[in-house]
């Protein structure tokens, strides 16, 4: 049973890079109809009110995320190892290996797809980075409740959800990101993070 779990969680991995993959190669030089309408829609918000709060929660909601998880994780790593709890410790450490991998996506794969943004804006499009980074906290911070905090995954999973879908919402508001850039990069996280998962026996969980 364990290893039938363990195959289907990565083949839902690996169909959502190719999911990924396919949407990026898609959509690299004309974007979708879903991506002019939304970009259309929030024409010139960006120097408006909304696009001032969407600037600021997208300051928060970003690449600030994985790395403050990441380092809170090896502390604790480091912490349990010193108090004897090496299980613990090495549960931490894949965690954040897990947290890496995904945060890697934007910056391995934008460079291939070389899509441009929705207005003159720094850096490339395909995926969207601030969602990876969300998108990549949120993964990491389920499997966290998973192991250590059962009772509070049911919560994790609604907080995970909300903070991607509202991260995915700011950019596309910003008119930095095509919403299909922000579809891509849940994509990219949700299979590197699953497949990374299973690889380093972090799925299926056995909580402790």
């Amino acid at each position: 049973m364990t290893r039938a779990l363990r195959t289907r969680w990565v083949l839902f991995g690996v169909l959502l890079l190719v999911a990924f993959t396919t949407l990026g190669i898609a959509v690299r030089v004309q974007p979708w109809g879903l991506d002019v309408l939304a970009a259309g829609a929030f024409h010139g918000e960006f120097a408006r009110p909304l696009g001032w709060t969407a600037q600021i929660l997208s300051d928060v909601l970003g690449p600030v995320l994985p790395v403050t998880l990441g380092i809170t994780l090896l502390v604790f790593a480091a912490w349990s190892y010193r108090r004897g709890d090496r299980p613990r410790a090495w549960l931490l450490v894949r965690l954040t290996i897990v947290l890496t991998l995904c945060r890697l996506t934007s910056i391995v794969f934008k460079p291939l797809f070389e899509r441009d943004r929705p207005r003159d804006y720094p850096d490339l499009s395909y995926p969207s980075g601030h969602v990876v980074s969300v998108a990549s906290t949120a993964f990491v911070a389920v499997l966290v409740a998973v192991w250590l905090a059962p009772h509070l995954l049911r919560r994790a999973v609604l907080i995970a959800v909300a903070a991607t879908v509202l991260a995915a919402a700011c950019r596309i508001v910003l008119t930095v990101h095509w919403l299909t850039d922000t579809v891509g990069a849940v994509f990219a996280v949700g299979g590197v993070g699953l497949v990374a998962a299973v690889a380093l026996k972090l799925l299926p969980a056995k909580p402790e």
